[in-house]
């Protein structure tokens, strides 16, 4: 049995402003209507002899991680995380820890198929077949990336260069090179004895902590103290962030795969993307006969080879061509296709302007449902609020702002100091500054709401918990 290995770590700050800080790319619907980039990775692994899979996601994503798994029908998924990101070596390490512990020592080595959460495959039958290759070779003790045949000479991705071949589409590694320039790129694709290096992994679990205790055993030794220190909160397993935040940074390519003697790769031709820019969505979107790809309310004039994506407004083109037009609620975006890698750039200078239009969308998702910030002033913010049924926030108390609640639909049992009462649609209810309160939807349907809150300060941090089901302090 294969036990899969998510990776649901990173922040995609090429593909802003769509992809924050607090919400990025592997939580996004970006190349299917209905799933997210994760939930793809989850729904590509039906059919394959697997167990339920591990999921890695930073501590703050966590909510958002676990509600999407829920979706997917994965309600048990166990999600370990990572206090601060450390690279992808030390993240898969504490995933291989937490499986070997999990089975009795005299069982097998447990086969960990490590996959990122923000890859697009297209087919996905061939990307199973890849796998079934791979484990033959896992069970030898190989340790066996994924290389993608490529289709053009990539300047963006590192390459594996084939070695002795020792089974159909399965070859011995070489050696490992950075990504290169055109010129060399081009010569790669001539040879035909290079792949794209995807980030894609099957091997042992105890084989790739005894090669982690051969070349990085500080990495291991770390890891295996933290996670001797974990904690079990819901599904969520907590890493001891004292001891991890000691932790180097390192990839697994560098770690282990570029100096183990035991590297394997199976070629793999399956649409492959790591949807890594704005151009690389829009290379395997659908396009029109002019070569674009729009999405939302778009009308164009005159325009050619250019991607749109309209969120919340229309969005009119005239006499362009090679163009990323990407709009949000709080954020337009427009950069030539040959200029997308720089978006990064820009991502550096809204943060180190100590602004916030990197970390979060207008919308933005909780356990207990989402809000949206609908406008704000000097002393006043409007926020419209669903809460999912069932779900509660948290009692709470504010120092600096009085909140008013209006219900738009559904109902509301709130909790107002020593009072606790239904609010229905039309009705409404006022939380004065200091009053210790609560929200609740105790129906089955969602619950709509305004919020309009006045006071001296409306950050989030003004929030004192007295009690949380979500476990928030």
């Amino acid at each position: 049995m294969i036990h899969p290995v998510i990776m649901a770590g990173g922040t995609g700050s090429r593909l802003w402003p769509l992809s924050r800080q607090l919400n990025p790319k592997q939580f996004l619907r970006l190349t299917d209507s209905r799933l997210s980039m994760l939930q793809m990775t989850v729904a590509r692994l039906e059919g394959l002899d697997s167990a339920e899979p591990l999921l890695i996601c930073n501590e703050e994503h966590r909510f958002l991680a676990a509600e999407q798994m829920r979706q997917s029908g994965h309600e048990e998924t166990r999600i370990i995380l990572e206090p601060c990101g450390r690279n992808t070596a030390p993240a898969i390490a504490l995933a291989a820890i937490q499986l070997v512990r999990d089975l009795p020592e005299d069982a097998d080595d447990p086969l960990m198929l490590v996959l990122a959460a923000d890859h697009l495959i297209q087919d996905v039958e061939a990307f199973q077949q890849g796998i079934h290759k791979a484990v033959p070779l896992a069970e030898q003790g190989k340790l066996v990336t994924f290389g993608i045949v490529p289709s053009h000479p990539e300047t963006g991705y590192g390459y594996i260069h084939r070695g002795k071949e020792l089974a159909p589409e399965a070859h011995t590694v070489d050696r490992f090179v950075e990504k290169p320039d055109q010129e060399t790129a081009q010569g790669y694709l001539d040879s035909g004895d290079y792949l794209w290096n995807s980030g894609m992994f099957l091997f042992g679990a105890r084989r790739y902590l005894a090669e982690l205790e051969k070349h990085r055993p500080d990495i291991l030794a770390i890891c295996q103290a933290a996670s001797d220190d974990a904690a079990q909160d819901l599904h969520f397993i907590r890493i001891n962030a004292d001891i991890f935040a000691d932790c180097p940074e390192d990839s697994v390519d560098y770690a282990v795969m570029e100096k183990t003697s035991n590297a394997a790769v199976i070629s793999l031709d399956a649409g492959w993307s790591d949807i890594g820019s704005w151009s690389a969505l829009w290379e395997v979107n659908e396009k029109d006969s002019q070569g674009n790809s729009f999405t939302g309310d778009v009308i164009a004039q005159d325009t050619a080879n250019t991607l749109v994506r309209a969120d919340s407004r229309l969005v009119a083109t005239v006499g362009v061509e090679n163009l990323v037009i990407i709009e949000t609620k709080d954020a337009l975006l427009v950069a030539h296709k040959d200029k997308v890698q720089d978006v990064k750039k820009v991502v550096e200078t809204i943060r180190s302007d100590g602004r916030h239009e990197h970390m979060n969308h207008r919308e933005v998702y909780r356990p207990w449902g989402v809000y949206d910030s609908i406008d704000s002033g000097a002393r006043y913010q409007v926020k419209r609020i669903t809460v999912k049924p069932g779900a509660k926030l948290s009692v709470q108390m504010h120092h600096h702002r009085a909140e008013h609640w209006i219900v738009v639909s559904g109902t509301a049992r709130v909790t107002n100091g020593e009072k606790s009462y239904l609010v229905t649609e039309n009705q409404s209810t006022y939380i004065p500054v200091g009053q210790v309160h609560s929200l609740e939807n105790p129906g089955v349907i969602d619950l709509e709401l305004i919020e309009v809150q006045s006071g001296s300060y409306l950050g989030e941090d003004d929030i004192v918990r007295y009690e949380d089901r979500y476990g928030r302090t």
